[in-house]
Order: C-alpha cells, then structure tokens, then sequence
C-alpha cells in the first residue's frame, strides 16, 4: 500500500510551510487536523500525522506504540514503511480517517484516555453529535 499519495504529501508540506512561516513571523504555530493515519493491523501502534517535513521523510504528529503514552515528535515516514509485519503485512493507512479535531485535541484526549485508538472512539462521538440549535426569538428583539 502506497502510505502517502501525492495529494496527502501535498497536505502535510503545506502544514509544515505554514508552521515555518508562522514561526518566522512571529506567530502562534498553527494547530492544524492530522492529515493522515497509519497503522499497524496486527497490533496496537498508531500514528497520526500533521506535517512532512523538506526531507520528505520527517513527519511530525502523534505517535502511540501501544504503550499507553502517546507522545508528540517526528518520526520516519522510511522506517515506518519498511516494518515488515507476520504474514508479509506491513504498516497501512487508514483510507477512511478524517477528522475535524486538531492535533493538540487528539494529543490532550490521547493521553487522557491512554491510545489514539481510545481518542478516536471520544472524538468520533463528538464529532458525529448533533448541534444543537439556537433558540429563536420570537418577538425580534422587541423584547415583547
């Protein structure tokens, strides 16, 4: 399985620029969405992730080995993708993973909860709650 398409790359290097820049002029650093997900099907590591660096090899986000310590840092797009997994699997990507929930929301839920797998379970229930709507008033503002 092909872990990054060009459309994916394009995503995480454009994330990066904008840290950079941000960083350069003397802006908060952005808190975007992980652009994309990879996992181990046979066992618990799983890494989101939100930028790709110039190399592009270095990808920073979210890191959980299954441990129960997801931790924030780079690590190798390579590495990961020469694991070579029993029954000649290998390290994949989620094909349906989106989110509306920014990286340091899936860090702080992570930690709390102990994986990324844990986290996704929380955040898919609150992204997929319904809004509630806003009571209208019925006089206009007249106050009536």
């Amino acid at each position: 399985m092909i872990l990054l398409t060009p459309e994916l790359r394009f995503a995480l290097r454009a994330n990066d620029i904008n840290r950079r820049a941000a960083a350069q002029g003397g802006r908060p650093e952005p808190d975007p969405v992980p652009v994309v997900k990879l996992f181990n099907p046979l066992g618990a590591a799983t890494w989101l992730a939100t930028e790709l660096g110039e190399d592009d090899d270095t990808l920073f986000g979210l890191a959980d080995l299954g441990f129960g310590c997801p931790e924030l840092g780079c690590f190798s797009l390579s590495e990961i993708a020469s694991l070579r997994l029993p029954f000649g699997l290998g390290i994949e990507r989620d094909i349906g993973f989106s989110t509306t929930a920014s990286l340091s929301v899936w860090a702080d839920t992570a930690r709390r909860v102990g994986s990324i797998l844990q986290a996704q379970a929380v955040i898919r229930r609150i992204e997929s709650a319904p809004v509630p709507e806003l009571p209208t008033d019925p006089d206009g503002g007249k106050g009536g």
